[in-house]
């Protein structure tokens, strides 16, 4: 046996002894059920309100999403000028509004001249928005409004921003006001900032996961050492794809479930999708149609 062949199997053998103290020693230890987290069938997101229906996080989309029977809504907030909370995705208002210039830059009041459904075109093209003015609205206003629906609130100022550094408090303070700890869901692509949300809740809030969260989880899930993980997170929320690598398996879906962690997949639009990760056991469906998500949600029962 020649000194490679030697080396090869030592190294072979110590990488098998380390993964059977491992897997001996641990003890991998599920989450927490969470209220808001507790359903028995998958549900539905719309997101921002469901945004091909009407215009993104504006009332009008929320309550269309409600008629259809959705189960909850995937939103984004930032911080006003005066220090409100909207429900809103862009930094910048361009995009869907007739006005210019980023959302920190005014005030509530400010914000609410403007017409949010302005560039918004429906299903057949028209812009009836243009006649028929959509307002921002704040995540209370969400709130208040719809008490028994569910949240996921994704913070979306950057963390090393003066808004970014304020919305942890500023969420869990509102949050706690309205007693609304089972209601929702609170995460951020920056796991940094999902850790300072939760040194004010301290686990009474579901967590969605960050992009490390994501990152560390399908590590684990891919090498020998899957037995290691322990999530930090409820819920992930998460699209269907990590660059080149699939995270819509039955088996990285299966791993997560075992500890009590269900994935909720965005954005998806496209009805056979959406029966293909109901059927590989996705907990989620977000999407801007809630119509069609609805519609295959009930073929499927």
């Amino acid at each position: 046996m020649g000194k490679k062949t030697k080396v090869a199997i030592a190294i072979a053998a110590a990488s098998a002894a380390a993964w059977a103290g491992s897997k001996a020693l641990s003890n991998p230890q599920k989450r927490e059920n969470k209220t808001a987290l507790t359903y028995e069938h998958p549900i539905v997101l719309a997101h921002r309100g469901g945004s091909l229906l009407a215009p993104e996080c504006t009332m009008e989309a929320f309550e269309t999403a409600a008629e259809l029977g959705v189960h909850g809504f995937e939103i984004d907030i930032r911080l006003t000028k005066d220090e409100e909370i909207v429900v809103f995705h862009d930094e910048y208002v361009d995009r869907t509004s007739d006005a210019s210039g980023r959302v920190a830059d005014f005030t509530l009041a400010e914000l609410k001249e403007f017409n949010f459904g302005y560039n918004f075109a429906d299903l057949e093209g028209f812009y009836t928005f243009r006649d028929q003015p959509a307002r921002i609205i704040t995540l209370r206003d969400l709130l208040d409004r719809f008490p028994n629906k569910l949240v996921n609130i994704d913070m979306k100022d950057e963390p090393n921003t003066y808004e970014g550094g304020l919305m942890p408090s500023k969420l869990w303070r509102l949050i706690e006001e309205l007693g609304a700890e089972d209601q929702v869901v609170v995460t951020s692509f920056h796991d940094e900032q999902i850790d300072r949300f939760n040194l004010y809740a301290q686990n009474r809030v579901a967590l969605g996961a960050g992009v490390g969260e994501v990152r560390k989880a399908y590590t684990s899930f891919t090498s020998q050492f899957g037995h290691l993980y322990q999530p930090k997170v409820d819920v992930f929320q998460i699209p269907t794809k990590y660059g080149v690598l699939p995270l819509d398996t039955t088996g990285f879906i299966n791993f997560l479930d075992k500890l009590n962690v269900p994935i909720h997949y965005w954005t998806i639009n496209d009805v056979a999708e959406m029966k293909h990760l109901i059927a590989q056991g996705a907990k989620g469906i977000v999407t801007d149609r809630p119509d069609l998500a609805m519609q295959t949600l009930f073929e499927q029962e």
